[in-house]
């Protein structure tokens, strides 16, 4: 199969299965929130931030590197040599990740009441600490298997491994809360991390049981590999995980700490600990995940950016890598541009249909402007990690979440929740300039701001204008999902339409790609 068939048929597989996953999870968080509360799903955000920094040491970026070494092997390696050194390479990861994530585990489980009470200030998260501990070696390793199906191309068995979990986590989830647990706080946040423990060993399970049958299916293929292949691995596989591992932790653990004083400054400015609680689950279990909900069409595509730029860079072939980072920004501002709009445009809307904390509309038109940053940065991020810069992506990740923190502690106690979305705002748009400007730096790539970013606004601008003066006028608004698909759909179609008489996309070019694609 042509490599660009291949790409976007992985591409828009992992897109359908990322926005299933996706969907269905903004609508669980939306449905846990109205069964438990906005302070139970406060706590459980609040677990989860101690949590997040936990799997962050205990992956340690080893599926990047699993997906970059693999992706490499395949592109400089002859035929012959590729199975025995790929093997090789899968055997030091798995190992690398059982021995990481079982220490961060033991340390995680022992010093769950010290955190739970000391870092946390709430007794109520100690038990829930303690059995996630037992979720991140299953993960770990997953995480090596997942960067080697990604590697190999054959992202439909990391599909499948998510659709399994996702669902097996919402119905012991639901299960739990209906007729288990759920009779306070502490017992519903244990409901729903049952639920994803649960979810997460079986899906563990069945992700091995597909890497062994791959392994299976290529042992006539295999050469014997030799201590001097394991070797050059171990040299290759420590200098590109251990960047990352160290962006990670450091970022992570800054991270942590942002995430406990969020509900820490709140309180200074006036709320009191529920009420602390209650804003902060709303923002991350239901604002962000719904702004970024889109995200998953990018971001799945994003993914798939690091083999394509790591072969071709082995390849040494600029020019297609040029090629690809141009492509990739202008399909991403359109995209994300045209996101923000709808958002903004219909957020009450959303609010009606799908919210019952009124701040969460609030919320959303004040985050939705930095949608395009937000999604632009991930693709650039994918594609600096593939030319091997993520030492560089580990500074600048270092210095976004250092200035979170700064600036969590200096604004939230004055001015509360406005405090946070500055935050939010000055640490996005350092992030995504430091990244673009090195990308721009290393490739000599030319990128016309006029076209990749004042025509989508403008078409965007109008688009929305036009359809949000049509439901006024006419006293429509939509109360169902289906009513507001339409109006997405109707914002789409304009949004096109304006794109194409600006000159922001050209019909020539969108009917040469489909023609090249089904010639492939």
């Amino acid at each position: 199969m042509d490599r660009l068939k291949r790409f976007f048929i992985n591409g828009l597989l992992m897109t359908a299965v990322t926005l299933a996953i996706r969907y269905v999870s903004v609508s669980f968080n939306i449905y846990i929130t109205n069964r438990i509360g906005a302070v139970a799903m406060g706590l459980f955000t609040l677990i989860s931030s101690v949590y997040g920094f936990a799997l962050t040491l205990a992956t340690s970026g080893i599926s990047l590197a699993t997906t970059k070494l693999v992706s490499e092997a395949l592109g400089a390696l002859e035929e012959k040599e590729r199975s025995a050194t790929v093997k090789a390479i899968m055997r030091k990861s798995i190992v690398f990740s059982f021995v990481v994530s079982f220490t961060v585990s033991v340390f995680l489980f022992l010093f769950s009441g010290i955190i739970g009470e000391n870092v946390l200030k709430d007794v109520r998260t100690v038990s829930s600490l303690k059995l996630l501990s037992y979720t991140l070696v299953p993960i770990a390793v997953s995480s090596s298997i997942s960067g080697y199906f990604i590697a190999i191309r054959k992202v439909y068995k990391n599909a499948v491994v998510q659709v399994l979990g996702q669902a097996i986590k919402i119905f012991s989830s639901v299960y739990l809360l209906g007729f288990v647990f759920a009779e306070d706080v502490e017992s519903a946040c244990l409901a729903i991390i049952w639920g994803g423990t649960i979810a997460e060993l079986i899906s563990f399970t069945v992700h091995l049981i597909s890497y062994i049958i791959e392994q299976k299916r290529n042992k006539k293929k295999e050469n014997p590999s030799n201590s001097t292949v394991n070797i050059e691995i171990t040299k290759k596989l420590i200098p590109f995980t251990l960047p990352i591992s160290f962006s990670a932790y450091v970022r992570s653990a800054l991270v942590t700490v942002e995430h406990l004083l969020i509900p820490w400054g709140l309180e200074k400015s006036g709320s009191n600990r529920d009420m602390s609680l209650a804003a902060y689950g709303t923002l991350h279990s239901i604002v962000f995940p719904f702004v970024l909900f889109p995200s998953a069409i990018s971001s799945s595509f994003a993914g798939l950016l690091v083999p394509e730029i790591s072969e071709s860079a082995a390849a040494r072939d600029m020019a297609r890598i040029e090629r690809i980072i141009v492509r990739v920004i202008k399909t991403v501002l359109i995209y994300s541009v045209g996101v923000a709009g709808v958002m903004i445009c219909l957020a009450n809307e959303f609010g009606n249909v799908f919210f019952s904390e009124d701040s969460a509309v609030a919320y959303i038109i004040l985050i939705a402007p930095l949608v395009p940053i937000m999604y632009l940065d991930t693709s650039v991020d994918s594609i600096l990690k593939g030319l091997g810069h993520q030492f560089y992506c580990m500074i600048i990740n270092i210095v976004d979440a250092l200035f979170s923190v700064i600036l969590v502690w200096i604004l939230l106690p004055k001015y509360g929740i406005i405090g946070y979305v500055i935050t939010v705002y000055f640490t996005e748009l350092v992030n995504a300039t430091l990244s673009i400007t090195k990308l721009i730096c290393v490739t000599n790539v030319k990128l016309k701001i006029i076209d990749l970013v004042a025509k989508p606004i403008f078409a965007i601008i109008l688009a929305t204008a036009s359809i949000r003066f049509v439901l006024s006028a006419g006293e429509i608004f939509a109360s169902s999902i289906f009513e507001i698909i339409i109006h997405i759909l109707l914002v789409s179609l304009i949004y096109f339409f304006c794109l194409i008489v600006f000159r922001a996309i050209k019909l020539k070019e969108i009917k040469r790609s489909v023609v090249n694609f089904f010639r492939a």
